[in-house]
Formats: C-alpha cells, structure tokens, sequence
C-alpha cells in the first residue's frame, strides 16, 4: 500500500478489527450499488470514501429539483444530468483513485444477472418492490450478499440477506414476490430526508462490514427505524423453507 494510501485511509487502519488486511480486501472488491437517489447517494459516497476499488452504479434517472431535498451526491448545477454521471462526479472529487462504472439503465433481470456475478457485494437502494424482487432473486442465484434498505416517510428498514449461509433468508422470504404489495413512492408520500440519509448510511456501514471482514451482518435481523421517535427496533428474521426464490437451497 502506498504512502498516500496509508494516510487516507489511516484512520480505518488504526481500527484493531479492520486494519491493513480490512482495507486491502475493501480495495480490492467490487461493489455493486442500484439506484443513485436518497439511499444510494450516501451508499455512494462512503464507499467511495473507504475507497472500495471498483464500484458500479447502475440508475436509469437523471437529477432533478425535487430530488435536492434528499439526494446528497447531486447539486442543483447538475440537474438533467443523469444520476449514476452526477453521483460518479461526487465520488471521484472525494477519491479519485478508485473506478467507478456508471450505467445508465433500469436494472431489469437481464442486466442483474451479469453484473451481480461480477460483484462482491450488492447494495440495493431501489424504490420499488419489483425492482428488490429482481435484485434479491439475482443475488440467490450468484450467492452474493444483499444489503436492502428501503425508506418512506419518517420510516426506514434495512437488512442483510447473505444465501452464502444456508439458515440467512432471503428478501422474498420476508416479502414474497406474489403477496398483495401496496407500492408506496415519495413523489406521492412524502419522505423525511435525514431517514434516507440514516438507512443509506447504515447500508455502507453494512456493506463495508461485509468487504473488510469484520463484525457480524444484520443477516436473519430486520432493523427498523421510527424517525418520528428516533427509534430503532429489531426483528429475528427465518429462512422460509417454502420461499419461491431460495427454497431450493440445501437446508439448515
């Protein structure tokens, strides 16, 4: 490692858990991030910020006004732009030694398929339930690690679904492809910015866990927070043996 790496990173080097060997293997993965907006924005910038080596975005957006209020990787010069162009911007003026793959396209089945195999870990910050399907059912098939968050309102919920594990379930698990899903947007709902801002942070913190080595994951937890109250609450999460998407798994 480098001298200049050495200082930027020092101060996750001097972490006894993380370490030299924690930031190797944080430059040396690759990330994939979906979705550049209020969750993917602060996932963006961190991981960028810990100078994971090689991270793609993958949005089919472009920056608008409305989205200031929350989205913190874009700046009101950069409306129009598309998000993945806008939020790569952001990431090499904080690390300009490390790649970043902005595609601009919706992440359809097709195109998950290839680039979850090529990932070390998947960061799901979509905003809507197809798209986590789509997502969560690449990352069964490729055995890649999913970091899901999701926000509305003043609510927020994040986990972590790691099918490596045999007993980790997976996202339809908890919420299955057919159920009767009431699709709910903040262009229609409203949501507080901080609660994006806390659950896409939460999802770096968990992702780089994943990349350094370090820590346990939130796999089998549901983590909720009540930005209302500022209240975070947990709930044990099982395998459903029966799921559509991982129940061909080996069992526990």
């Amino acid at each position: 490692m480098q001298d200049d790496e050495l200082l930027r990173y020092s101060r996750h080097i001097l972490l006894e858990e993380f370490g030299i060997d924690g930031q190797a293997r944080v430059s040396a993965a690759h990330a994939l991030v979906v979705g550049a907006g209020g969750l993917g924005s602060p996932v963006a910038l961190y991981l960028a910020a810990a100078g994971v080596g090689h991270i793609t975005l993958v949005d089919d957006d472009t920056v608008d006004l409305t989205n200031l209020q929350r989205q913190i990787a874009h700046t009101t010069a950069r409306a129009g732009q598309a998000k993945v162009t806008s939020a790569a911007e952001a990431m090499l003026a904080i690390n300009p030694t490390i790649a970043i793959e902005p595609i601009t396209q919706r992440a359809d089945a097709q195109a998950l398929d290839r680039l979850v195999a090529g990932a070390d870990v998947v960061i799901d910050c979509s905003d809507n339930f197809a798209t986590r399907q789509a997502v969560n059912k690449a990352c069964v098939a490729h055995a890649k690690p999913l970091v899901s968050g999701a926000a509305i309102r003043f609510d927020g919920q994040l986990s972590v679904f790691d099918t490596r594990d045999a007993a980790s379930p997976c996202y339809a698990c908890l919420f299955p492809p057919d159920a009767d899903f009431e699709e709910t947007r903040c262009a229609v709902l409203g949501v507080f910015g901080p609660v994006v801002g806390t659950i896409g942070t939460l999802q770096a913190h968990e992702a780089l866990k994943l990349l350094a080595g370090i820590g346990s994951s939130l796999a089998g937890q549901l983590l909720m927070f009540d930005g209302r109250s500022t209240r975070f609450d947990t709930l044990r999460t099982a395998r459903d043996p029966q799921c559509s998407v991982c129940g061909q798994r080996p069992a526990v």
